[in-house]
């Protein structure tokens, strides 16, 4: 049998990581600027995630949500108190599209309600709704296509009015900062818009802050830098440092039902000490603050290059807009400079290194990306 062949592959085997670095399978050594899709927030091998996840598979690995689990009340406690939304309640699952399903589900749930209102160049996942909601027709399948989805412009306040005047509408969806789309941050004013119109017409506004979330930022969530308060926020990726984890955060107007959702692994044992961990560190290093200095000290610093169309995003969650196609580039950086970045699109390097990214890390970047761009 043969892996199902989706995914363009590097010709890397990484072996062994630590902080933000990776060895592969001859020994080369590399700065991760992307932790595998933003998943990687607290380092890779931090003693204190390895020593967490081995005591409690020491103890127990798995059981189902059908007993007490305790781990589950401690993270709700400890992601209200870091976040400062103690007053929402928390459902586990598995990862961010699971994530962004729930919340769609739980939305027309609420409202009884059936359209989602979505933006261009938007991302939410791979699953049925998820991707529903997703500006990509490649990745959307017939059967996907058939979910009641209006997509409104970026910033455009008066569109997504116009949409929500149908009455139809459960639920607003939108990410903290646009990832895949690239790197587009929406405008505060928009997004208090969206807030008040989603109150006036009794929709559901749901933050996506599965990429942008968790300190990326320099805030719990990037939302919190537009001083608005969602009904729901998603949560994946960096939530657990690598393994499988993801949730929603469920404002006090929703009231839950047995049987309303569920999941078979969400909320594990495993996952729990994970999640825990990652807290943890988050804390005690002060990786919030530091992914808010580094970041911008990154594009502060950037050289001035007439191939340099555009830099946008916020603390560690950088894109940088090319006036040309970015996969040369990228094939340098990995290969001649031995450093992982990411893409949005044919345009845009996409940075999104572990929040705990130090300032000769970031220097190391800078001085390989300014000798690329006089090369």
């Amino acid at each position: 049998m043969n892996l199902f062949d989706v995914y363009s592959l590097f010709d890397v085997v990484p072996v062994r990581a630590k902080g933000c670095r990776v060895w592969d399978d001859k020994g080369t050594e590399y700065l991760d600027l992307y932790g595998g899709h933003a998943v990687i927030s607290v380092g890779h091998s931090h003693p204190h995630y390895i020593a967490a996840l081995t005591e409690q598979l020491n103890r127990i690995g798995f059981y189902s949500n059908s007993v007490v689990n305790p781990l589950q009340g401690e993270l709700a406690q400890r992601i209200g108190k870091a976040s400062g939304y103690e007053d929402y309640s928390l459902f586990l699952d598995n990862s961010g599209a699971e994530s962004n399903e729930n919340a769609l589900k739980l939305a027309s749930f609420h409202t009884g309600k059936d359209r989602i209102i979505a933006f261009r160049r938007s991302f939410h996942g791979r699953t049925s709704g998820a991707v529903a909601v997703t500006d990509n027709p490649a990745i959307v399948s017939p059967f996907n296509a058939n979910h009641k989805v209006t997509f409104c412009e970026l910033n455009d306040a008066e569109g997504v009015e116009q949409a929500l005047q149908q009455g139809d509408v459960a639920g607003i969806i939108i990410e903290g900062i646009q990832g895949c789309g690239g790197i587009h941050v929406p405008e505060t004013s928009f997004m208090q818009a969206l807030e008040r119109l989603c109150h006036t017409y009794g929709a559901v506004l749901i933050l996506d802050e599965v990429q942008s979330g968790y300190g990326r930022t320099g805030r719990f969530f990037a939302h919190q830098w537009n001083g608005i308060r969602p009904d729901i926020i998603t949560m994946g990726k960096g939530i657990a440092n690598g393994f499988p984890c993801g949730g929603i955060l469920i404002s006090p107007q929703f009231q839950a039902r047995k049987g309303m959702l569920g999941t078979t692994f969400g909320g594990n044992y495993l996952a729990m000490s994970a999640a825990l961990a990652v807290l943890d560190i988050i804390e005690e290093d002060g990786l919030i603050e530091n992914a808010y200095h580094v970041g911008e000290y990154i594009k502060f610093h950037l050289p001035a290059s007439p191939r340099i169309k555009e830099v946008r995003g916020r603390g560690l969650m950088i894109g940088i807009e090319m006036n040309e196609d970015v996969a040369p580039l990228r094939q340098k950086l990995l290969f001649d400079y031995h450093i992982f970045t990411g893409v949005a699109g044919k345009n845009m390097i996409r940075l999104l290194a572990p929040l705990c990214l130090t300032l000769d890390e970031a220097k190391q970047f800078l001085e390989a990306f300014a000798a690329i761009l006089k090369s």
